[in-house]
């Protein structure tokens, strides 16, 4: 029995929230739950269109996903849910397999939400929650950008009121600038949606103000009163379908199966990057501490969850988690609240929202891409480290030109190159002793510091590995020949060498037998001891013997000096 309770507790963290639940806490959790929900639906419903499926599906990714997560998340506050940073990345996979129906578009959307729930399932189980560091801040800026674009020019032409054809950006912006001089603006459309996006834009600036919320009730009660669907032709959502999501396997055909499964995995890496940050962000705020593999594990059962039951891939969401909190919210009974509030209103007044305008819905997306955009830091970068700069903005490029899915793989291929880069070409030194400075330092920036005769001591920045250590071998050939005075040791001042694989090891050995070649005795300082546990593996620190391992530079020295002819 204790260990079925250490395992619940281990892996449904909401049961410990529960036991110490109070009722003052659940009146906070009430309200906020309520404010919540003003803001889900519009929002479920804007990210499920603009992700290529019927807006009641967004609906059922919100309620589904909340009421997993509150039982399996660690994160006392977050919200989760549709969002416009994986629409782009769903739209890529449903759009060109769907054909435009429906109820395809939503087979494919939970089939990739079931990916992606296993994925992150099975990467918090393998402790695989550091994989989002891969990705440094310029990279996701980059991604994130190209994202926005995505988004925001797959939703203009809704906001026009008409549609375009064709993929990419270059296509999409030539015909929606082709359209608008062809006359195809549907004015009340634009006039609706124009007005919606610039409420929501200019509320956001007012803390606390419902900005979205604000703008769709707006939009809403101006087409029922106006009766504008009818008199103008403005597109509305319409009635919803009465009820609740129900458990559905979600049927695809083989040829579908490889864009689904880079599909789910690309959306299992942008949701676990998004949610890692934010609730990071939040765990701070409310002093609390959350595991990352155990948040990929909330997040992985609540995409499985909305995957069986007729939703799509969720996230974490940057836009909705300070309504949650700026209304009181204490715990995850918020988000349980916001869903049984919808899960009300399908049943009971699945019409409130019939004359809800889609341009109203596109202006809510367009608004959130414009939040995702990030130009600031961008020109702090520029300005401190170029090249990270350009590596943002080539990955910008690539997810704007060929797509989400290819973006991210851009995005790894970035990250991991810019890893290998700075690994393979890393900064070495030659010391020297600079008069009025203690210790030995880089003999280029200290060009008078003095050099003992017959001693190079060699830094080197970087682990020691398959990629450098040719590089490594060279550099140290070339101190021994660049020395002022014929050379009797080399001591490799070794703390910055983290770690050293099997092909370097045996380069150093090669390194050895050149030196002993020129009479040259090569030791070792200040290496760790992990790092002289591999040698010992290796066979090298037998073959150096543990005479030549000194614990200090200084040491190092000191040695030499009393062996050096007088």
């Amino acid at each position: 029995m204790a260990s079925v309770t250490s395992f619940l507790s281990r892996w449904a963290p909401g049961l410990r929230i529960l036991r110490d639940y109070s009722a003052s806490t659940l009146r906070h959790d009430i309200v906020a739950g309520l404010v919540l929900t003003t803001m889900l639906v519009p929002v479920g419903i804007a990210y499920a269109q603009a992700s290529g499926v019927p807006g009641i599906y967004g609906l059922y990714a919100t309620i589904v996903p909340l009421l997993a997560y509150a039982l399996f998340g660690p994160s006392r506050i977050l919200v989760l849910g549709p969002d416009s940073a994986l629409a782009a990345v769903i739209l890529a996979v449903v759009l060109p397999l769907s054909g435009g129906d429906p109820m395809r578009a939503i087979a494919l959307a939970s089939a990739m939400a079931i990916v992606s729930g296993l994925v992150c399932i099975g990467a918090g189980l393998a402790k695989l929650g550091f994989v989002t560091e891969l990705l440094s801040k310029p990279i996701r800026y980059g991604y994130m950008n190209g994202i926005a674009l995505t988004v925001l020019l797959s939703q203009l032409p809704k906001l026009f009121g008409f549609s375009v054809e064709g993929e990419g950006p270059l296509t999409v912006s030539w015909q929606l600038v082709k359209g608008i001089a062809d006359g195809k603006t549907h004015a009340v459309t634009l006039l609706v949606g124009a007005g919606t996006l610039a409420v929501i834009l200019l509320l956001q600036r007012v803390p606390r103000a419902p900005a979205v919320l604000i703008g769709v009730v707006g939009a809403t009660l101006a087409a029922a009163l106006f009766d504008l669907s009818e008199r103008t032709g403005l597109k509305v959502l319409g009635p919803l379908p009465q009820g609740l999501p129900t458990p559905a396997l979600p049927i695809i055909g083989l040829d579908d199966l490889r864009p689904v499964l880079l599909g789910g995995l690309a959306v299992a890496l942008v949701s676990f990057a998004d949610t890692s940050v934010l609730s990071r962000v939040y765990a701070i705020r409310t002093r609390t501490t959350v595991d990352p593999n155990q948040e990929m594990v909330g997040l992985g059962v609540a995409n499985l969850a909305t995957g069986f039951f007729q939703g799509m891939p969720i996230s974490s969401s940057a836009s909705r988690t300070p309504v949650a909190e700026a209304a009181g919210g204490r715990t995850q009974v918020t988000g349980v609240v916001g869903a049984l509030a919808i899960a009300v209103l399908l049943i009971a007044a699945p019409n409130l929202l019939r004359d809800l305008p889609t341009a109203a819905l596109a202006a809510v997306v367009i608004a959130s891409a414009i939040g995702l955009i990030e130009i600031t830091d961008l020109r702090r970068i520029h300005r401190i480290q170029r090249w990270e700069f350009w590596l943002s903005i080539i990955c910008f490029v690539g997810v704007a030109v060929f797509g989400a899915i290819p973006g991210i793989g851009i995005a790894l291929a970035i990250a991991i190159a810019e890893f290998l880069w700075d690994g393979w070409r890393p900064h070495s030194a030659v010391l020297g002793q600079p008069e009025g400075v203690q210790g030995f330092h880089d003999i280029t920036r200290y060009p008078e510091a003095r050099r003992i005769p017959g001693l190079v001591i060699f830094r080197w920045d970087a682990p020691l590995f398959f990629a450098n250590a040719e590089l490594f071998r060279d550099r140290v050939m070339a101190a021994v020949r660049a020395s002022p005075t014929p050379v009797r040791w080399v001591v490799v001042a070794a703390e910055p060498v983290t770690s050293v694989d099997v092909t370097a090891a045996d380069l150093v050995a090669e390194l050895d037998d050149s030196l002993q070649a020129e009479g040259v005795e090569l030791c070792f300082a200040e290496m760790k001891d992990p790092v002289k546990d591999k040698l010992k593996r290796f066979g090298l620190f037998a073959r150096f013997g543990a005479e030549t391992f000194y614990a200090t530079v200084d040491e190092a020295v000191a040695a030499y000096e009393r062996q050096r002819p007088g």
